[in-house]
């Protein structure tokens, strides 16, 4: 199983109602093999830490593939994460 973890800085007086529907539609994809999905804001309870996160499980490569390739997945990518972040860090593990 691969496992995608995504974590987001946003930009100063970002839209956040934005951002609650970008991670919604994350939510909403339908990508044969993601067999699992969560998204969420920083509960601030650190001072210092990212202020999204999104985690998704995929059964195998050929799976995250999908996902990372995915229309929808990018449109979501380009038209708010891209434009509300200062800064994405991401990583895939297997587990």
């Amino acid at each position: 199983m691969i496992r995608n973890v995504v974590m987001g800085r946003l930009k100063p007086g970002a839209d956040t109602d934005l951002l609650e529907k970008g991670l919604a539609g994350i939510v909403a994809l339908a990508i044969p093999g993601m067999t699992g999905v969560k998204v969420g804001r920083d509960a601030g309870l650190r001072e210092g830490n990212w202020d999204f996160t999104i985690t998704a499980d995929f059964a195998d490569v050929a799976a995250y593939r999908a996902y990372d390739e995915d229309e929808e997945h990018n449109r979501l990518r380009r038209e708010i994460f891209g434009p509300l972040s200062e800064e994405i860090a991401r990583i895939q593990i297997e587990v």
